[in-house]
């Protein structure tokens, strides 16, 4: 159907880190296709590609220097086009990121850019002229550490970078430059390609003037920050109006192909689910967007309801994507252990409460298997933030490290050894392990997956918070005569409620876990969760949840 990704869920790879098929140590889109089947068992509706571009590798390919072709380390056009063919086989649909705020400066369009300041591509980068003192034109900072804006010699320019050096920023002022983005993305609509992740999407207008940015909303008592990024309110270096009406012209394009969708990436700290609302209402921006707001660290009721709630007020025909685990954040199974009683109960709780919630869901590769964050040594390092602010940022190395496909040496993954180690406790987690396990997190994944695409209340029906005091979570869903509420214990301590206004014939789902429900008392152990189906005639508003005194 045109719209599978209302309420899809979208199984993200990491091409370094799935599966060597070559033996350099470093995961491949061969690889990927011979590991398809173990994503279209659990029963996703798509695959989600980090970038396989031709690219330097400054940052891990979110660098791309050729944006119509494969890098070698990951094979070429042909191996691209068969990946297609096979995941079109098994039904699931593949999307790609599209890395286009920057480039890498080994892109032909930056090398021509910097060689003069009256070339064709002079304008298609942000260059801008000294202070008389010779510094930066503004304080932007780069997200990566130190100042956004880097001296370029030949031009007597700096250039604006918000992240690496080696990633000059695009100039999507330049009508040029938008022409030249969108046909990239047509080049690979026409090869079959059935979306578009986007990376930092929110970047890719500056202010003209080249403002500076103010302070951000700080307590007086707020600790500095190790990395000074977030001291600053982004409003001039990012989260321009004019990215409106470049998203309409995505739109359009994505339009000519039905059965597309897209999901930007809202990389902002003070008004990320603002900034999702906007991007996504109406039927002419993007499909869906995601934030941080759920890939921080905090675990409460409180939190989940109020990014649910904030985004649907803000644009009520909008359309989230959540997830609680990426390529860039530490894995949630590690995050959240203060409040878990196992990683198991952690991550059956994690799971039910993501594909329970209104919208859509993205889940990183690893979770099913419940991996914990990798604790890496200091010389094992790749990543640039880590690299540049150990050990109060360690970076993004430790949710990145290789697949466990067995308990072999190198998990399975490679004959060789890989780009990033696989550590003891991810060996332990290993694919085979898990299947040959009936009672493992890998199966209630499957289950709970098809408990979501089974009940129509939990793709696009409505959701309905519940008061009841903390460290529950409860809501109901419904959608025509399919209704369910579900409540959740966000503690690892156990916790009995009683629920008024609950239908007689109310029934505990078999997905549920850690509860019980005699009559109108439910009891929740630590991590417990209830998902009651609750039939026709089920009304929330007659709900009421209160938590027994203990």
């Amino acid at each position: 159907m045109s719209d599978w990704w209302r309420g899809g869920v979208i199984y993200q790879i990491y091409p370094r880190s799935f599966q060597d098929s070559n033996g350099d140590g470093i995961g491949d889109l061969r690889g990927i296709l011979d590991r398809l089947e173990h994503v279209a068992s659990l029963g996703v509706d798509a695959i989600w590609l980090s970038p396989i571009f031709t690219s330097p590798m400054a940052d891990m390919g979110y660098d791309v220097s050729n944006y119509t072709d494969i890098d070698p380390l990951f094979g070429s056009l042909a191996d691209f086009d068969a990946l297609i063919e096979k995941a079109h086989e098994l039904g699931l649909k593949v999307v790609i990121d599209q890395v286009v705020s920057h480039t890498s400066d080994k892109h032909p369009w930056f090398i021509e850019s910097k060689s003069s300041r009256t070339n064709p591509r002079a304008d298609w980068y942000v260059w801008a002229d000294p202070d008389e003192d010779g510094t930066p034109p503004n304080n932007w900072p780069s997200v990566f550490g130190g100042p956004a804006w880097e001296w370029n010699g030949t031009r007597r320019q700096y250039y604006l970078h918000n992240f690496l050096i080696a990633q000059p920023d695009l100039n999507f002022h330049n009508p040029q430059v938008q022409d030249a983005v969108l046909a990239t993305m047509r080049f690979w609509l026409e090869r079959g390609v059935d979306g578009f992740r986007f990376d930092t999407v929110n970047y890719y207008f500056h202010d003209r003037k080249l403002r500076s940015n103010p302070p951000a909303p700080r307590e007086k008592e707020t600790p500095l920050e190790a990395d000074p990024y977030g001291m600053q309110f982004h409003k001039f270096s990012k989260n321009r109006p004019e990215n409106i009406d470049f998203l309409k012209r995505v739109r359009a394009l994505l339009d000519e192909f039905p059965g597309t969708t897209t999901v930007g990436e809202v990389g902002e700290a003070h008004r990320a689910i603002e900034i999702m609302a906007a991007y996504t209402a109406g039927d002419d921006l993007l499909h869906m967007c995601y934030s941080f707001d759920m890939l921080g660290p905090t675990f409460t009721p409180r939190h989940f309801r109020s990014r649910v709630e904030k985004f649907f007020k803000g644009a009520p025909d909008g359309w989230p994507c959540w997830s609680f685990s990426n390529h860039d954040v530490n894995r949630h199974i590690s995050r959240w252990e203060a409040h878990a009683v196992t990683p198991d109960a952690l991550g059956r709780q994690s799971a039910s409460l993501l594909l329970t919630l209104k919208g859509s869901v993205c889940i990183y590769q690893g979770e099913e298997l419940g991996l914990p964050e990798a604790e890496l040594e200091y010389s094992e390092l790749t990543d640039p933030p880590g690299l540049r602010f150990w050990p109060d940022n360690k970076g993004r190395d430790g949710c990145r490290t290789p697949m466990p496909w067995t308990g072999e040496p190198n998990a399975g993954f490679s004959e060789v050894k890989p780009w990033l180690p696989v550590k003891g406790p991810h060996l332990k987690r290993n694919v085979a392990a898990l299947e040959a396990d009936p009672d493992s997190l890998l199966h209630y994944y499957r289950t709970i997956l098809k408990y979501r695409k089974n009940n129509p209340a939990l793709i696009d029906g409505e959701i309905v918070f519940h008061d009841v005091k903390e460290p529950i979570l409860g809501f109901s869903r419904r959608n025509g005569q399919d209704a369910l509420m579900c409540v959740f214990n966000l503690s690892a301590k156990p916790h009995a409620l009683s629920i008024k206004g609950l239908p007689n014939l109310a029934t505990l789902a078999g997905v549920s876990n850690g509860a019980a429900l005699r009559g109108k008392a439910l009891e929740l152990e630590g991590n417990g969760f209830a998902i009651i189906e609750c039939g026709a005639g089920f009304d929330p508003a007659a709900i009421s949840l209160t938590l027994s005194k203990g």
